[in-house]
């Protein structure tokens, strides 16, 4: 007797898949941001031609297609209230405006998930850490987007600290 039926992810591979979901919401942002695209075109784009795809011998992961949505869409729906949290977190000499475009999107993403009670804030903050790890693998982002990160979720959830 074989069994058709698609076999359940691991939680390995759910973890795995929300992390790819995290990543992809940032580089959607950033594209959303770069070249002036609505969130609906990116999402498509992505959930089309990037989760699970294999593009010039790089196999892109799975990601977790639910919360791909949700970190964009709401993103963009409280992009004001994510910015205005982000500069408080910032140095006055720092802008958020001055800030790579990246790190700019990935503030948006992360702070879309530490205005919702789903995701713990220290595991945003460890997942969005990872992220610029990936985006920045040498540089001192990292520590920089752990700092600002910090302060944004303790002002939006400072209950869980």
């Amino acid at each position: 007797m074989t069994d058709d039926a698609p076999r359940k992810p691991t939680q390995e591979e759910k973890r795995q898949m929300k992390s790819a979901a995290r990543l992809y919401a940032v580089q959607a942002l950033f594209q959303m941001e770069a070249a002036s695209q609505t969130v609906d075109k990116v999402r498509r784009e992505f959930e089309t031609h990037r989760f699970g795809a294999t593009i010039e011998g790089d196999e892109f992961a799975e990601g977790d297609t639910h919360l791909f949505r949700q970190i964009i869409e709401e993103a963009v729906n409280w992009q004001a209230k994510i910015d205005q949290m982000t500069d408080r977190a910032l140095v006055a000499k720092w802008p958020l405006d001055r800030i790579d475009p990246v790190l700019r999107a990935l503030f948006r993403a992360a702070g879309a998930e530490l205005l919702q009670p789903s995701t713990p804030p220290r595991v945003a903050i460890t997942e969005y850490v990872d992220v610029a790890h990936a985006f920045f693998p040498d540089g001192r982002e990292p520590k920089f987007v752990n700092a600002v990160l910090d302060h944004m979720a303790r002002e939006a959830r400072p209950e869980a600290f």
